[in-house]
Parts: structure tokens; C-alpha cells; sequence
């Protein structure tokens, strides 16, 4: 249990720093750049979502490699946790994208 716990908690984290350490860099970015910071992070932030998501699990076909071949061979354990995982970092990569959300509310 505590080797889920510890794997789960890394793809939220790791997915959650993704968003949000690539928008506040598109931020910077789009300063030097003249255009406006806060519409560059909220764009930046909703397309990092799914690469945040892929960066967190493994960044490859991997874990579906594992969802198939363990429900193929009727263990569904090893498949539950991976699907987990991917739910896990879902959940950081969206909460790092609202998060970016709220703190350019005011200026979007």
C-alpha cells in the first residue's frame, strides 16, 4: 500500500508542477515577448493538461501496455492501479490548471 501511496502521490505532484511550472515560464516568456501574461499562462496551462498527464505516468505507451495485458490475463489489480495512477494525475494536472485559472482571473 505505501508503494501506491508513494507512486500516486509523485504523479499528482509531478503532473500538478508540470502545468504550473510550464505556464508561469510561458508567463515570463510572453513578457519578453510583449504579449499579454495571464491569457499566455491560462492557454499554456489548458494545453500542458494532457502532456502534465503523460510527463507524470511514464511518458510512454507503458502503463496501457500494463492495463491490457493484466486484464487480458484476468488480473485486474496491477490494471485498477494503473488506471488510478492516470486518474491521480488527471486530478494534479487539473487542479494546476484551475490554480492558474484563478490566479489570472482577474486579468483574463
Amino acid at each position: 500500500m505505501s508503494y501506491f501511496l508513494s507512486k500516486a502521490g509523485l504523479d499528482f505532484f509531478i503532473a500538478f508542477g508540470v502545468v504550473i511550472g510550464g505556464s508561469m515560464l510561458a508567463g515570463i516568456g510572453s513578457v519578453f515577448m510583449l504579449l499579454p501574461p495571464a491569457t499566455t499562462m491560462v492557454d499554456t496551462a489548458a494545453r500542458l493538461k494532457i502532456w502534465a498527464i503523460v510527463a507524470a505516468i511514464g511518458g510512454s505507451i507503458d502503463p496501457v501496455r500494463v492495463i491490457e495485458s493484466n486484464i487480458t490475463a484476468g488480473h485486474l489489480s496491477p490494471a485498477a492501479q494503473q488506471i488510478c495512477f492516470i486518474l491521480i494525475a488527471f486530478l494534479g494536472a487539473h487542479l494546476g490548471t484551475e490554480l492558474v485559472r484563478l490566479i489570472c482571473k482577474g486579468a483574463v
